[in-house]
């Protein structure tokens, strides 16, 4: 048994019944030809059987004196967490995306390890899906997409046959009796010598937040629509855009892939906030998290964070994405000269505040940020489950009161999968923001003098 650690348990805290606390991820499988027609539930039944339940799928809650431990699971049901569905006749990607929506929204049970993975079939066109979420308490998005990435193989073939909670940890040596005690005092140390680099680096960040126009920090966000409280009611929204297409224009305008992202979300989200006569004249702000993960099979959660203006105020194409690539660049510019424990250190004291409003609600009316923008980069070869070929995944993240809507984003192959989760009460016909990003790739292409793609 093991101590939740302290980011993790923030996690707990927040969730309640309008806002589960769990990141997932839909993934489209095309079926292969010749498959007999109860090909999908062979595939259940065969990941059913895979029970050798590994770290972390096999630990559940226990809570003694009111703190939360670890604990393995001595009763674990795989029926439960692996279950099969079907969608009815023709299976529309729009019913598709109803019903994730709907399990999105539904509370993970504490009684049992915090996972669960729907098998879907009667997709259109031959297809199934996997639908799959983990609690943000076990791993965050950016650990979540790394394990659903390592069952996946990039050979067709039913000998490839990988299940999440079967994947052995990647080979490390074998540590020494002693090792978890120097381990743990050389953390200490490191977190401790941290702090004086970190506390220079806030002065720095509060000088420039007076002087530098480049700076983005918290407390900056203008009122806006997207803050509003919400419902347990979800709706998910999805698609895919060339990343060819985008990299060209990161080229033309001399930014990042990143750079280009933002652009487009930001304009997305101005014409979105157009339509709902509710664009705020102060641009909007984003929080983008960064991975400070050191392994590809480390779990929990560890990561940094950027606060980039959005620039929604300005109507230009090319002076947005440039007022967007200086604000982004300012943080790269000051992480650059930091260790992961400072960076740890500053966000950890910049974003106090914003954390206490989050889990008290003293001030719902105040943000620190208007969107969560998160990109995660992913394969860049097709992949298989089994000898089911991925068609696409698409991330799916968490929403709070006070943050109505996350954008979520994974490469695959080349395409950029968008992955949009919001409060279907609190942000009507959020599905609209799926055109928008197309347009705005459109507009950035044509701004940019590219030739037109059909």
């Amino acid at each position: 048994m093991s101590i939740v650690d302290p980011i993790s348990q923030i996690f707990l805290r927040l969730e309640r019944r309008n806002q589960p606390m769990h990141v997932g991820g839909l993934q489209l499988f095309s079926i292969p030809d010749n498959a007999p027609a109860d090909y999908v539930h062979q595939l259940v039944d065969r990941a059913r059987a895979q029970n050798a339940i590994q770290p972390p799928f096999d630990k559940r809650l226990k809570y003694r004196l009111g703190q939360p431990f670890w604990r393995a699971d001595h009763d674990f049901d795989m029926e439960y967490h692996v279950r099969h569905l079907a969608l009815p006749e023709p299976g529309a990607i729009r019913d598709l995306l109803a019903l994730v929506s709907m399990l999105h929204a539904a509370l993970l049970d504490r009684a049992r390890p915090l996972w669960e993975v729907y098998v879907i079939e009667g997709v259109t066109d031959n297809r199934f899906a996997i639908y799959t979420k983990f609690h943000h308490s076990m791993m965050d998005g950016i650990s979540a997409m790394r394990v659903l990435r390592r069952f996946l193989s990039i050979d067709p073939g039913r000998e490839h046959f990988r299940v999440p909670w079967q994947l052995p940890p990647q080979a490390k040596t074998r540590p020494r009796p002693w090792s978890a005690g120097v381990a743990m005092l050389q953390s200490s140390y490191r977190q401790a010598a941290a702090l004086p680099a970190a506390a220079r680096s806030l002065y720095d960040a509060w000088y420039d937040a007076r002087h530098d126009p480049d700076f983005t920090g918290p407390a900056e966000a203008p009122a806006c629509i997207l803050n509003r409280p919400v419902s347990g009611s979800r709706r998910f929204a999805a698609q895919g855009y060339s990343m060819t297409r985008i990299r060209g224009v990161a080229d033309a305008f001399g930014a990042t892939v990143n750079d280009v992202v933002l652009a487009l979300c930001s304009s997305a989200l101005r014409r979105y906030l157009i339509d709902q006569d509710a664009l705020p004249r102060a641009p909007l702000i984003a929080m983008l998290p960064i991975s400070l993960h050191d392994t590809e099979d480390a779990t929990g959660n560890r990561v940094a964070l950027i606060y980039a203006n959005l620039a929604t105020d300005i109507a230009d194409p090319a002076e947005r994405l440039a007022a967007i690539k200086r604000s982004v660049d300012y943080w790269k510019r000051r992480y650059k000269r930091m260790s992961a424990e400072q960076i740890m250190a500053v966000v950890a004291t910049m974003t106090a505040p914003a954390g206490l409003n989050l889990l008290s609600g003293l001030a719902p009316s105040r943000q620190s940020f208007n969107v969560v923008i998160s990109n995660v980069p992913g394969p860049e070869n097709t992949l298989y489950f089994g000898d089911a070929e991925m068609l696409g995944m698409y991330p799916m993240s968490i929403v709070l009161d006070g943050q109505a809507l996350n954008i979520s984003l994974v490469s695959y192959r080349d395409m950029l999968e968008f992955g949009l989760m919001a409060c279907r009460r609190a942000l009507p016909s959020m599905q609209n923001l799926l055109k928008y990003l197309g347009d705005a790739l459109d507009e950035l292409e044509q701004t940019a003098g590219l030739p037109a793609t059909s």
